[in-house]
């Protein structure tokens, strides 16, 4: 049975949960949204900070940290984010690094928006 973790990220107007923990896995998406429900504002990398900000916020609030984290879907909207990305990326996870795939779309569902991540992490024994 799947319940909600509550992140500290304020909640959304969408019928969803930030997060979700079924038998020890959690299961995540996030957006650069600061914790007045605005959108980061800046370049790429500020965007990716406060997404694998959010990140490590939920896996902690779950009892797990960022070397829980076993697979990460990165959406972007456009090629020219994935270099900025990389660099944060090897400064917040640590070796081995999560399973990565990354797509490029047209646009995600907020305006303003460059990164949107899926994660999945085992939080539980």
């Amino acid at each position: 049975m799947r319940r909600a973790v509550k992140t500290g990220l304020p909640p959304s107007s969408q019928p969803l949960e930030f997060a979700t923990l079924a038998d020890g896995i959690l299961y995540t998406a996030q957006v650069p949204v600061r914790p007045d429900n605005t959108v980061e504002p800046g370049d790429t990398t500020a965007q990716v900070e406060r997404t694998l900000s959010n990140l490590k916020m939920t896996v902690e609030a779950a009892g797990g940290t960022l070397d829980d984290v076993t697979q990460v879907l990165v959406y972007l909207t456009g090629p020219e984010h994935v270099a900025p990305m990389n660099e944060v990326w090897k400064r917040v996870f640590n070796q081995p690094y999560p399973q990565r795939a990354t797509a490029i779309v047209a646009g995600l569902v907020r305006p303003g928006i460059v990164i949107e991540i899926v994660a999945t992490a085992h939080v539980g024994g």
